[in-house]
């Protein structure tokens, strides 16, 4: 494949740059030569050490996915169970009625 070709573009256009720089970050993580790469053409390099650089950045974004879902989730139970507290739920207050009218009746 030649220089200038690319088949693989981003749905977001805007997370290229931080893409390349996440890729970067994580051949240096791996400890990968990176010296065949030139001027952003990474076609020099094995395709075992490009697998191993995308498939780490997989795991890493699957990762931030799960706990980004998570921490959702979290505060959706926390806010669930706030509200809950906060309102009196419909057999409390009908508790409170027959006891308010159980007091009146006796006066």
């Amino acid at each position: 494949m030649g220089t200038g070709q690319k088949r693989n573009s981003y749905v977001v256009k805007e997370a290229g740059a931080a893409m390349d720089k996440f890729k970067w970050e994580i051949a240096n993580e791996l400890n990968i030569d990176l010296s065949p790469v030139q001027g952003g053409y990474w076609g020099y390099m094995t395709t075992r050490d490009t697998g191993s650089i995308g498939g780490h950045m997989v795991r890493r974004m699957i990762e931030a996915a799960e706990a980004s879902l998570a921490q959702q989730a979290a505060n959706q139970v926390s806010s669930a169970f706030r509200q809950t507290l906060a309102t009196p739920s419909q057999q409390q207050q009908q508790q409170q009625q027959q006891q308010f009218s159980g007091m009146n009746q006796q006066q």
